[in-house]
């Protein structure tokens, strides 16, 4: 499952960089051009690597590694994958020992949260097993900080977030559910909030118990001169003081199961918005973004949505598990089209969050067909359908003109012929 953030870089890091979940602003935004339109599974493919077992996290890069989260149920592992960018050899692999079950849905395998890097350290949560940070050059172990059980029926998803010399995490869904933030050199913990437990509707054969919960993965922005860090929980949208966890704004709304993460973006007369949605066809909403907090609107049942949304020229753009795809107004909310995206694999729904290259939409169905669209407001129109075949809960990734996609069998790396 795969609902889940922003990341603060060092100047280090290049545009080409995608060092965590949706890239370098959070915002599933490349910077890229000469990008791959079309593809199969040999056209345009620069190297394939076989995964162990199938995974829902999405890959990050930083410079010449791509970096991976990954399962090993059957030998009782959680991994962290560092591949050769140009080859896809593997460079190192890191592992963390937990042979306990944790429960979580067939469609969300363990290692579902992608991992985050700042060219350092790569920080990674592995639910129950916990949080661990690693030498980006050789894999080691820098330290690790046991967190407590992680217990939902629906497992985990939400990536650790750096920023600066510290890191977020959105610890839960589940008994014990909480924000933390951490130092990103010694894993101390430098402020926790601790988040209601709740209830939502009973539905068939879930408790409520099982119907309540977050795995989006928080946001940083700025606004004013005060930075703030936005977390989508149920039924609101928070915001707090990085530095301290004090809450600093508050808009109710949102429903009890919260997939997607929040987003900024700008409407079209230039004002930046939040944009926060649940998942289950609960509420969606955007949030000013000038400190306030105030609801500018708000969709009282929304598409069934687990993927995050992209914003170009102050309209929104997202894609739902039954593979319809929108376009709303930002400002207004007025949703302008909804289209069925063309049928590619046995699963046409949609898990994945979509990625924009200036004006063209990538998306990944189920069924790891790459769906690509333009971001035009006035209406669908289809670019392209790129099958590979296999399935896949997982986003889209492109950094440095590179297009890598994550399936439940292997890691592609899809590259345009000169």
């Amino acid at each position: 499952m795969r609902i889940v953030l922003f990341l603060s870089l060092s100047t280090s890091a290049l545009a080409a960089d995608w060092p965590a979940w949706r890239g370098a602003g959070s915002n599933g935004v490349s910077t890229d051009t000469a990008v791959a339109l079309n593809w199969s599974r040999t056209e345009n493919v620069k190297w394939k690597v076989d995964l162990p077992e199938p995974g829902n996290s999405t890959p990050i890069v930083w410079k010449d590694s791509i970096l991976i989260t990954q399962p090993k149920q059957a030998t009782g592992e959680r991994l962290v994958i560092c591949l050769d960018r140009e080859t896809g050899k593997r460079k190192w692999s890191a592992s963390v020992p937990y042979s306990t079950a944790e429960p979580t849905h067939a469609t969300n395998p363990y290692a579902s949260s992608s991992a985050a890097t700042d060219g350092q350290r790569v920080i990674a949560w592995f639910g129950s097993a916990g949080l661990f940070a690693f030498d980006f050059q050789t894999g080691k172990q820098i330290w690790k900080r046991d967190l407590g059980i992680q217990k939902h029926t629906w497992g985990y998803a939400s990536t650790p977030v750096i920023h600066k010399d510290r890191a977020f995490l959105n610890f839960g869904p589940g008994e014990r559910s909480f924000l933390l933030a951490f130092d990103v050199r010694t894993g101390k913990t430098l402020w926790q909030v601790d988040t209601p437990q709740g209830k939502g509707d009973k539905f068939n054969q879930w408790s409520p118990e099982d119907m309540f919960g977050s795995w989006s993965t928080p946001l940083i922005v700025t606004s004013g001169g005060r930075e703030e860090l936005i977390v989508t929980h149920p039924r609101k949208v928070l915001s707090y003081d990085p530095a301290t966890g004090k809450t600093l704004w508050s808009a109710d709304g949102l429903g009890d199961l919260v997939y997607p993460s929040p987003v900024l973006a700008s409407t079209r007369q230039g004002q930046r918005v939040i944009i926060a949605a649940s998942g289950f066809q609960g509420p969606s909403m955007v949030v000013s973004a000038d400190g306030s907090g105030k609801v500018l609107w708000r969709f009282d049942r929304s598409k069934p949505l687990i993927g995050s949304a992209v914003s170009k020229d102050g309209f929104l753009y997202w894609a739902d598990i039954q593979g319809v795809a929108q376009c709303i107004q930002l400002a207004t909310g007025e949703v302008l089209w909804a289209q069925r995206l063309p049928r590619a694999g046995e699963d046409n729904g949609v898990w994945s969050s979509p990625v924009l290259v200036g004006d063209r939409i990538y998306v990944m169905n189920k069924s790891s067909a790459t769906l690509v669209f333009r971001a035009n407001p006035e209406r669908f129109e289809e670019l392209a359908t790129n099958p590979l075949g296999e399935p896949s809960n997982s986003s889209v990734v492109i950094a440095g003109g590179d297009v890598f996609l994550r399936t439940h069998h292997a890691l592609w790396c899809i590259r345009r012929a000169p």
